[in-house]
C-alpha cells in the first residue's frame, strides 16, 4: 500500500510527539547559588579547567562563550536550545539562523558536558553549563574584573527553531528605538542595553553583519575605519572581522589608521570599556552600535561607561545575571540532556 507525502508527513509528526512525550521531563524550579553543591561536588572547577584549557589555545572562545550565552538565552530563555544540531525532526534548530552566523564553542560544551556526565550523570543541564562557561570566559578575558555567582537549576529546552531566533535576536543593522523595543520585550532598560553592548569589545562579526556601515556618511562612522574595513572585506567574501579594532593586525591599522597604532594589543580580546571609547569616536563596526549615540539617554551611558571602566565591570556582571535568568515560555518543560546538541529521545 502507498502512502501519500502528506500522510506520512504526518505519520513523522505523531511519531515525534510519542517520543517527545515518552522522554522524561520536568518544569524548571527557582534557580540557586551553589544548586549544584551537594548533587554534583566540584561541579564549577570542572568547567573552569576545560574554559581555561580553551581559552589558552584560542582567546577567541572566550567571545564565543558569552555570545552564545546570549544568544541562548534571548531566545526561549536559558533553556540550550541554542545548542540543538539540525535534526529529521527539526532541520532548522535556532543555529543555523543567519543572525547566528558566526556562533562557536559548541565542541567544547560538549567537552565540558562529557567530563560533567562522567562525574555526575544525568544531573547537570547543557543550559546550566553554558551559563557557567560564559562566566567563566567573562572573568578570564577581563583579567578578573567581571565576575558573579551563577544561580543554577535550569532545565534543557525540547524546542529550537530558526524563526524564534531571527525574530527575537536583535539584528546588528537596527536602529536604536528598534534594539530599544527589543530589549523592552525582555524587561531590560536602556542602561542595560547600552551595557550589554559593551561585549562587542571581544569577538568578531562577519562582513555580512556590517555590510550597511561600508557606505555609511563620515557623521556616522570615521573615514579611515570605514576603508579598514572595506579592505576586510572584499567583494563577494564574508570574512570575519575584529569587532575591536585595537585588536586588528597592527600593518593594516598603520596602513588606514596610523595614528591609532599604539592602542593596538598584543593579544586580543580583552573584555572592558574600550567599547565605548570606539563609540564615541566613531569606530565601531555595526551599525546597531553606533546607533546609541543617536539616543539622549543611551548616549549618556555610553559617555558614562567611557569614564569609568570599573563600573562598566560591575553592571555587565549584573547584566549577565539578569540575562541568565530569562526563564522558558510558561507552561515548558524540559530535560537534563545527555548530549548537548540532541535532546535525550534521538539518543536510543
Amino acid at each position: 500500500m502507498k502512502l501519500s507525502a502528506a500522510l506520512l508527513c504526518a505519520l513523522v509528526a505523531v511519531q515525534a510527539a510519542v517520543l517527545l512525550a515518552a522522554a522524561p521531563s520536568a518544569q524548571a524550579g527557582e534557580l540557586q547559588v551553589g544548586y549544584y553543591g551537594k548533587k554534583c561536588k566540584g561541579l564549577e572547577n570542572v568547567v573552569k579547567w576545560h574554559v581555561i584549557r580553551a581559552l589558552k589555545a584560542n582567546r577567541r572562545t572566550g567571545a564565543a562563550l558569552i555570545r552564545l550565552l546570549f544568544h541562548d538565552c534571548f531566545v526561549r530563555g536559558c533553556d540550550g536550545s541554542v545548542l540543538l544540531d539540525a535534526s529529521y525532526d527539526n532541520p532548522h534548530p535556532e543555529k543555523v539562523a543567519p543572525v547566528n552566523i558566526g556562533l562557536a564553542a559548541f565542541d567544547l560544551l560538549e567537552e565540558i558536558k562529557a567530563a560533567v556526565e562522567d562525574r555526575c550523570p544525568g544531573v547537570v543541564s547543557c543550559s546550566d553549563l553554558l551559563i557557567y562557561a560564559a562566566r567563566d570566559a567573562s572573568s578570564i578575558l577581563s583579567n578578573g574584573h567581571v565576575h558573579f555567582d551563577v544561580p543554577a537549576g535550569r532545565l534543557d529546552g525540547f524546542v529550537s527553531k530558526a524563526e524564534e531566533a531571527q525574530a527575537e535576536l536583535p539584528d546588528s543593522a537596527d536602529d536604536v528605538q528598534k534594539l530599544i523595543a527589543n530589549f523592552a520585550r525582555k524587561n531590560f532598560t536602556v542602561e542595560e542595553l547600552v551595557i550589554l553592548s559593551g561585549a562587542h569589545s571581544i569577538g568578531q562579526g562577519h562582513c555580512s553583519s556590517f555590510a550597511g556601515r561600508l557606505s555609511e556618511p563620515a557623521d556616522q562612522i570615521t573615514p579611515a575605519y570605514r576603508e579598514l574595513l572595506k579592505y576586510k572585506c572584499p567583494q563577494g567574501s564574508n570574512p570575519p572581522v575584529d569587532n575591536n579594532v585595537r585588536d586588528e593586525d597592527y600593518d593594516v591599522v598603520a596602513r588606514y589608521m596610523p595614528g591609532f597604532t599604539s592602542r593596538v594589543r598584543k593579544i586580543p580580546d580583552f573584555l572592558d570599556n574600550s567599547y565605548y571609547h570606539n563609540n564615541l569616536a566613531k569606530i565601531v563596526t555595526f551599525h546597531s552600535d553606533w546607533t546609541l549615540l543617536t539616543h539622549k539617554e543611551a548616549f549618556g551611558h555610553v559617555k558614562e561607561y567611557a569614564e569609568n571602566g570599573t563600573l562598566w565591570d560591575e553592571d555587565f556582571a549584573d547584566s549577565l545575571v539578569k540575562l541568565s535568568k530569562l526563564p522558558m515560555p510558561a507552561g515548558s518543560k524540559g530535560e537534563i540532556r545527555k548530549k548537548c546538541s540532541v535532546i535525550n529521545h534521538r539518543l536510543y
